[in-house]
């Protein structure tokens, strides 16, 4: 199966009316509009439900199992993401770019998906990986680097992850302008951080999704933090309002609340499918670890910051709402809490098993019919490795002449 072949699985439907599901939902209150509040919430970081006539047809018949569902997503997500940093620390990864704190954004968005929409996420979209069905020790081949990438993008609809910052938002939207040119009634969503809202890739994205009323949800994930810089060195205005300038809705969505994450994700993606064209939905959340492995984040913000937002965790604002609302029982999260171990088990020996790669594969398929300076690049490279081998067998032989 090609990429262009899982666009067109089903005719598309006729282009809809914004804000036909549920009877409860006004004009005044109508998703997307300047009247909404400027951050759309579910549940407080108390874990008590709000109304939102707006949003709430979109999970109003959500139950306490798939309440469940989303609460052992983000733990074992959570799990999953602790267990590489740790690998990392321990050398057994380059690299980590941990999800930590975000987890609502991702397992809210990612479930709101079909089967038929297509991912393209950034390089800490983990949450949104294990939602499309990608083995957790998949994403760990390329920061190990045994590998480019390790799975099947078609496999999931789940693009491989991007480490350019912001071009991913560019292939969402050519791939959704080819959904929508082959009549297919899926839709397709782009993950970026705030940093990344500052690149050129993404504007000129903005544009061609707007002009081509392309069927692509842009999900940014303000995390407040690209690196060292905070969102007020990015931008003047709320990055939501941004999509006002492109001519398409922008939301603004409490990103610790998994319910409003749902909801608003499955409101943007049905806009898409009916024919209503993009929306950019800014996720508010927060980094809670370094930007990656190799970031020290002490040196640029202060830990009241993070105490702060600690407050308002994902997990514990679900698990909150769940025992208050007698959703869950205690044996749940002792079953749950020893399922997050086993993973982590998992991960740990899946890691150090990988094989390593063919030291010489790096000059495989560079040019199509090869290339002097390519192989003279090889050649250098086998001589530099055999030098081990020869220094090795020097140093035995020495050793076996002396006894």
């Amino acid at each position: 199966m090609t990429v262009e072949s899982t666009a067109a699985r089903k005719p598309r439907r006729s282009a809809g009316k914004a804000g036909t599901t549920g009877s409860k939902r006004t004009a005044r209150t109508t998703p997307g509009k300047e009247s909404q509040p400027d951050l759309v919430q579910l549940l407080t970081p108390e874990g008590l439900r709000i109304e939102n006539t707006a949003y709430d047809p979109y999970v109003e018949d959500i139950t306490p199992e798939q309440l469940r569902g989303l609460y052992r997503d983000m733990v074992l997500t959570r799990r999953f993401d602790a267990e590489a940093t740790a690998l990392q620390r321990q050398g057994e990864l380059g690299l980590w770019a941990s999800l930590l704190g975000q987890e609502a954004a991702q397992i809210g968005s990612g479930r709101a998906l079909d089967d038929e929409d297509y991912v393209f996420p950034t390089y800490r979209e983990h949450g949104v990986a294990w939602c499309r069905g990608v083995d957790p020790t998949n994403l760990l081949g390329m920061f190990r680097g045994v590998n480019n990438g390790g799975w099947d993008p078609n496999s999931n609809n789940f693009h491989l992850y991007t480490i350019v910052i912001g071009s991913q938002t560019l292939h969402a939207t050519g791939y959704a302008m080819g959904v929508a040119k082959d009549g297919a009634d899926s839709a397709v969503i782009a993950y970026f951080g705030d940093g990344a809202s500052s690149q050129g890739d993404v504007a000129e994205s903005f544009t061609f999704a707007a002009v081509y009323n392309a069927p692509v949800v842009f999900f940014c994930q303000n995390n407040q933090w690209a690196i060292s810089e905070p969102t007020e060195k990015q931008t003047r205005v709320p990055l939501y309002q941004r999509a006002q300038g492109f001519g398409f809705p922008g939301v603004r969505v409490d990103g610790n609340d998994v319910l409003a994450c749902l909801a608003v994700t499955k409101w943007a993606l049905q806009r898409a499918r009916n024919g209503e064209g993009p929306t950019l939905v800014e996720a508010f959340t927060y980094r809670m670890g370094a930007h990656t492995t190799s970031d020290d984040p002490t040196r640029y913000r202060h830990d009241d910051e993070r105490a702060a937002w600690e407050a308002k965790d994902p997990i514990a604002r679900l698990r909150a709402y769940l025992e208050a609302s007698h959703h869950a029982e205690e044996g749940f999260f002792a079953e749950l809490e020893a399922e997050s171990e086993a993973l982590g088990r998992r991960v740990r020996e899946a890691v150090r098993a990988m094989p390593d790669p063919d030291h010489f594969a790096i000059f495989e398929n560079v040019y199509a019919d090869g290339h002097a300076l390519v192989d003279e690049e090889r050649a250098q490279f086998a001589a530099y490795q055999a030098s081990f081998a020869t220094e090795s067998d020097s140093g035995v032989a020495a050793a076996e002449g002396g006894r």
